[in-house]
């Protein structure tokens, strides 16, 4: 088989297993609900009176924060409490092949969740004449954002058995590139730190990264920063793997 084939039957056996249990239709029950709450009442939409999204892409860092480490939390957690990654491992695949399969599932998933919300992007054009391009371009960019968090997310699941263990770590991480967003943090760095770290400690933000694509300005440097997160975290995650199945 073609290493693509390799990934997509891993893939597809992943997805199996999301949709073999309730936990899938609960996260994507939960996802619309918090996402639709957040739109139309906490972020004010209504009294804007904007035929946009910004409302509801202000909230997907956030939104990801926490449902998107319960996604990841199983990917190499369970296998590893349940025995089965030796199984996994035994199959004529490469570690890189099963990393990638895994996240690609999980990446799917998490589309299927964003896709979903499109009663929201169909209100927004009843009601106005909205930019379809620039929620086009946010949506992209929100989908290339929950990449980032899941890669981060499955290299950390490959550390432990614990799924719980999982989550909290996943948390944390993911909440240091959002910390980095706040301007009390830059504004202490500016006063002991050369200029130059400065840039690069805010350029790791997510909200500063997504900001561009979420006003449908699609900018290769944002694109480039989740695309080489995704990329190193998964690089990490296969060396990772290969560690364990030596062990």
């Amino acid at each position: 088989m073609s290493p693509f084939a390799n990934v997509w039957v891993v893939a597809k056996r992943e997805l199996k297993s999301y949709f073999a249990t309730p936990g899938a239709y609960v996260f994507l029950w939960v996802f619309l609900v918090l996402a639709g709450f957040l739109t139309f009442f906490i972020g004010g939409f209504i009294e804007r009176e904007q035929a946009d999204l910004d409302a509801f892409f202000s909230f997907h860092t956030w939104l990801y924060l926490f449902l998107v480490p319960a996604i990841s939390m199983r990917l190499w957690a369970e296998e590893r409490r349940n025995g089965t990654i030796e199984l996994l491992m035994t199959l004529p695949i490469s570690e890189a092949q099963a990393v990638l399969g895994k996240f690609l599932a999980a990446w799917l998933f998490a589309g299927l969740a964003l896709a979903l919300t499109f009663p929201i992007w169909v209100t927004v054009a009843y009601l106005g004449e909205p930019d379809h391009g620039a929620i086009l371009t946010g949506y992209l960019g929100s989908w290339l954002m929950a990449g980032a968090y899941l890669a981060l997310g499955s290299m950390v699941s490959a550390c432990t058995k614990n799924q719980v263990v999982s989550f909290v770590v996943t948390a944390v991480v993911c909440f240091f590139f959002m910390l980095v967003d706040f301007p009390w943090l830059i504004d202490a760095l500016d006063g002991v730190a050369p200029d130059v770290v400065v840039d690069v400690v805010r350029n790791l933000g997510f909200m500063t990264q997504f900001a561009s694509l979420q006003k449908g300005v699609i900018e290769l440097s944002s694109v480039l920063f989740f695309g080489s997160l995704i990329a190193l975290a998964l690089y990490l995650n296969t060396q990772i793997v290969a560690t364990r199945k030596a062990s």
